[in-house]
């Protein structure tokens, strides 16, 4: 007998031999029908491979979220594959995996052949008729001499260079003899699986886009041709994700950064921004929320030099685990670095005083201005940059301070993402395999961490694998009007960096200890952050981060004067005011300002400009009703200070 235990703990007893299959039909017919594949110790495989005895398992149906998708979509991959085959006779296939949100497969196209979007519709013709024949996945396991004696006989080079690098990077210990094909249709790929039972599992999907791909990643090696795609379930699925990235589309930070005239990019600076005036704006107001809270928290600003010493960065331990994402010049012979980070400055602050417990914590904060080199195929927009600026933090502390630090790191952490409607998800990252520091330091280390979260009753994840090569971390996610996740901040525990740089304090006992060091930052870079929020807010800023928060529309030249007037009284009062006194009409003046995303607009005619009131307009949502001047400044003055949305308190 075979026996496996399913999710609820309950134990089911099979035939020596029985498949995946076989135990979704002693389960039920139901569960036989939906039955995609099966997870076996938590490792997905076919429905057809036999149940080792005594695994855990676990059912696969098209409810089971992500996993069930993945299997679809390199479902989808191999489809993709079948079709390109029979209507590019000579094509050659490398891979084609599935992705976050999707799949792709990489061809080598005949020479003269060219591949653009404009062919995805007879493609996917195609791929709808081996869909519907419900052509089954089957799997074979050959020797490798056969699958090389098949590929090669096919022309397909890449899956012989695949196959004989399987057999090359094998371990001594485990060489490789064997390979696995699968088949649907006519189409025979080198596949590892899993696969769904038949291709009619594949319910809706879409090719999306093409982009060249150097094979294995190498730019020394052939140019392929990348087409992407996406699978669901269901039509309805489909028509929803790509109704998002429509939307996305729309909020794209690169295309809005432009038409408001937020920064702009040159080919002189690649992945380095230029601000412009309305981004400064932007740029301005975070800086004051930063500054103010920090200030608030028993933060002290501090700034540090850009360029260094090569030594710091070979003493802090960067110089051997990051060098290769460094800038370096020579200054008269003496080898300097761009920093990439802003600690080994915060320490050489640390130690230019004598340090007692008493002064501890220490908490330095610092608008710090960092250099990292980015491959140019990985630059996008604000959101991976060469030049980055850090709201970046340290706190000096003792051993027995570091649980109150780390709460309170995250709890400024929740009220700064309160403020822009972003609920975060922790994640607690643990030793990587590339790291500094003995193990018993690391554990130490991650307890801390731990008990701070379990103290404060935060649920969390497990990240295993990728804190900083100095130290356990906790990253906060969030999820933004798109659902789409992003990291934001991060606290970092760093038993090390205060070792090799010799940063001590006298402690009560007069002797000479090592302060523990808390890496934190809340919005991770300022670039990145506006980035997030102009796709969050789709460019409609909230008033308080509004590069324009009101501009004045005059109806007519002769009450230019009275809408200057208001202008400068609401500038006087601190509030973004513009005027635009074009010889347009005032509905073409409204049209402009809604489409500049400008919160408010306030439009003065004969009756206004002789009260000295004025008409207002909310953008999106129209007339507001006519208030005094003193009133409007009072209401705008009201929604900014409180950081939030339309005030309604006329």
């Amino acid at each position: 007998m075979t026996t496996v235990t399913l999710p609820d703990g309950k134990r089911l007893e099979l035939a020596d031999g029985a498949t995946g299959a076989d135990a979704a039909a002693a389960i039920g017919p139901g569960l036989a029908k939906a039955a995609l594949a099966v997870k076996v110790d938590g490792a997905a495989q076919d429905l057809a491979r036999p149940l080792p005895d005594g695994a855990a398992l676990e059912i696969v149906t098209d409810r089971s979220g992500d996993d069930a998708l993945e299997l679809i979509r390199h479902d989808t991959a191999h489809v993709l594959a079948a079709a390109m085959l029979e209507l590019y006779p000579g094509v050659k296939i490398s891979i084609g995996p599935a992705i976050d949100n999707g799949f792709y497969y990489d061809f080598d196209f005949p020479e003269g052949v060219a591949f653009s979007d404009a062919d995805f519709e007879r493609v996917e013709a195609r791929m709808r008729e081996h869909v519907e024949a419900d052509e089954a996945f089957v799997r074979e396991d050959v020797t490798v001499e056969q699958a090389l004696e098949r590929f090669r006989g096919e022309g397909q080079d890449y899956k012989v260079e695949l196959i004989e690098d399987l057999v090359a990077n094998a371990p001594d210990d485990a060489p490789v003899t064997t390979v696995s094909l699968y088949t649907n249709g006519p189409f025979t790929d080198l596949c590892r699986g899993p696969h769904a039972p038949s291709t009619k599992r594949i319910g809706a999907f879409k090719l999306q886009s093409v982009a060249g791909a150097y094979w294995r990643g190498d730019s020394d090696r052939q140019m392929l041709t990348r087409v992407y795609g996406t699978a669901f379930f269901k039509k309805k699925e489909l028509d929803a994700y790509l109704a998002l990235l429509e939307e996305a589309r729309a909020r794209d930070h690169r295309r809005l950064g432009r038409e408001l005239g937020l920064f702009t990019f040159s080919d002189l600076a690649p992945g380095m921004p230029l601000w412009q005036p309305p981004g400064m704006a932007v740029w301005n107001e975070l800086t004051e929320l930063w500054r103010t809270e920090n200030r608030r928290r028993g933060y002290r600003e501090v700034k540090t030099p850009i360029l260094w010493d090569v030594e710091l960065f070979k003493a802090s331990g960067h110089w051997q685990n990051y060098r290769d994402n460094m800038y370096f010049t020579d200054v008269e012979d003496r080898p300097m670095g761009l920093k990439p980070m802003n600690c080994p400055g915060h320490v050489q602050l640390f130690k230019d005083l004598r340090r007692s417990y008493r002064e501890l914590p220490i908490r330095f904060s610092e608008q710090g201005l960092v250099h990292r080199h980015e491959p140019s195929g990985t630059l996008h927009g604000l959101m991976r940059v060469r030049h980055i600026t850090q709201d970046d933090a340290h706190i000096f502390c003792t051993e027995d301070q570091i649980e109150d630090e780390v709460v309170g790191c995250l709890d400024f952490g929740f009220d700064l993402y309160r403020l822009f409607g972003f609920t975060p998800r922790l994640e607690l990252s643990t030793r990587p395999e590339k790291r500094l520091g003995s193990d018993e330091t690391w554990d130490h280390a991650e307890a801390a961490l731990r008990n701070a979260l379990d103290r404060q009753g935060l649920e969390y994840e497990v990240n295993a694998g990728d804190g900083a090569f100095y130290g356990p971390k906790i990253d906060l996610h969030m999820t933004d009007s798109l659902g789409r996740a992003w990291q934001l901040g991060t606290v970092q525990l760093d038993y090390q960096m205060p070792e090799r740089l010799d940063a001590s304090y006298t402690g009560a006992d007069n002797a000479e200890h090592r302060p523990v060091m808390i890496h934190r930052a809340l919005l991770g870079s300022f670039e990145r952050f506006i980035g997030i929020l102009i796709e969050h807010y789709g460019g409609e800023f909230p008033l308080w981060l509004s590069p324009v928060q009101i501009v004045l529309l005059p109806i007519a030249d002769r009450h230019a004067e009275a809408a200057a007037a208001a202008v400068a009284r609401l500038r006087d009062a601190g509030v973004r005011a513009e005027l635009d006194d074009r010889t347009e009409s005032v509905g073409r003046k409204i049209r402009d300002a809604e489409l500049r995303k400008v919160p408010y607009m306030g439009v003065v005619g004969d009756r206004e400009a002789e009260a000295g009131s004025v008409a207002v307009r909310r953008h999106g949502e129209g007339d507001q009703g006519t208030v005094t001047l003193d009133e409007l400044v009072a209401r705008l003055l009201r929604e900014i200070a409180a950081r939030g949305g339309p005030d309604q308190d006329a």
